[in-house]
C-alpha cells in the first residue's frame, strides 16, 4: 500500500499531517543515512504511527522516549547500517535526548506542578510536542526534550522569574529519576455499559454531554476514536476523554439491588 492510499484512510486533517510528516522522516533517512526522528508523540499519535508502521511493514522504526514507561515518545528511524545497535539494545539514547533537572528552593517547592514546569517551557517559545514526559520530584522535576532544544533550554530556563533561583543542570538519561505514575481510584455506578454512559460518569456530566464528546470526537477507546455511542465498555479498557483525563476501567465489579453496573477504574492523576 502506498502512501497515498494509506493518507486517503485518515479524515483528520492532523493526522493527515502527523502521517506525512513521518514519511518525510523516513524518506529523509534513506537519503541520508542518518536517524531521523519525529517530535514527541502523544499515545494517540503513536497509536496511528504504529498502524502506518504495520500497514507499510516498515521494521527500522522504534518509539522511546527517555525511559521505557513514559507517555511521550519520539518515532526513531535508523538507516540499515543502525539496525545492530537497535536490535542489541546497544543505541546511546543520549544523542537523540536531553534531560533538565530543575531544583527548587525548599521553601517554593509546594506551589511547582507539571502545569507550572510545562507553563515556564512554552513560555520560551518552544512546542509542546518538543517536549516528552515531565517527572515531577520532591525536590523539583527532570525534563526530558529532544536534543536540539538543549542549548536554549540552558540558557533560557532561569530568566523566568519562576525559575530564576532554582537550580538547572543536564543529566544523563541514566540519571533520570523517575516516580510510580499516580492513580485516583474511581468507583462509578451506571445503568449500562454503553460508552456513553460510562463516560458521563468519568467526566462527571449529564449522558446528553457525553454523547456531545462522542460526536465531537474527544473520546478515545484503547487509543481509538470512538464514535459509536453503544460501544459496550469492557475490563481492562482505556478511556480517553480530551479535556477529562484517561482512565483505565479495572472491573466491572457487579451490580447494585437495582441492577445498576459497579465499576472500579482508576484516572490517571
Amino acid at each position: 500500500m502506498d502512501k497515498k492510499e494509506i493518507l486517503e484512510r485518515y479524515k483528520k486533517v492532523e493526522d493527515k499531517l502527523l502521517i506525512s510528516k513521518f514519511f518525510d522522516r523516513i524518506d529523509l533517512c534513506e537519503k541520508t543515512n542518518k536517524i531521523e526522528t519525529t517530535d514527541f508523540l502523544n499515545e494517540l499519535e503513536q497509536n496511528i504511527i504504529q498502524k502506518v508502521i504495520n500497514i507499510s511493514q516498515i521494521d527500522n522504526c522504534v518509539f522511546f522516549g527517555g525511559f521505557e514507561e513514559a507517555d511521550r515518545k519520539l518515532a526513531i528511524v535508523f538507516p540499515e547500517k543502525m539496525r545492530g545497535l537497535f536490535e542489541n539494545d546497544s543505541f546511546k539514547y543520549d544523542t537523540i535526548f536531553s534531560v533538565f533537572r530543575i531544583k527548587i528552593p525548599e521553601n517554593d517547592i509546594k506551589s511547582y506542578n507539571h502545569s507550572v514546569y510545562l507553563g515556564g517551557i512554552i513560555k520560551l517559545g518552544i512546542k509542546r510536542e518538543k517536549v516528552g514526559d515531565i517527572i515531577v520530584l520532591p525536590d523539583g522535576a527532570d525534563i526530558i526534550v529532544k536534543k536540539e532544544t538543549e542549548k536554549f533550554l540552558y540558557a533560557n530556563l532561569k530568566t523566568l522569574t519562576r525559575f530564576k533561583d532554582a537550580d538547572v543542570l543536564n543529566v544523563l538519561l541514566d540519571k533520570l529519576e523517575t516516580t510510580e505514575k499516580k492513580f485516583e481510584k474511581i468507583k462509578l455506578i451506571t445503568s449500562s455499559l454503553r460508552l456513553d454512559n460510562v463516560v458521563s460518569e468519568l467526566a462527571k456530566t449529564s449522558r446528553n454531554r457525553a454523547n456531545e464528546m462522542i460526536e465531537q470526537e474527544r473520546v478515545f477507546v484503547n487509543y481509538e476514536q470512538e464514535g459509536k455511542n453503544t460501544k459496550l465498555v469492557k475490563e481492562k479498557d482505556i478511556i480517553t476523554i480530551r479535556g477529562k483525563g484517561k482512565f483505565i476501567i479495572d472491573e466491572v465489579a457487579g451490580n447494585t439491588k437495582k441492577g445498576n453496573y459497579i465499576i472500579i477504574a482508576r484516572k490517571y492523576a
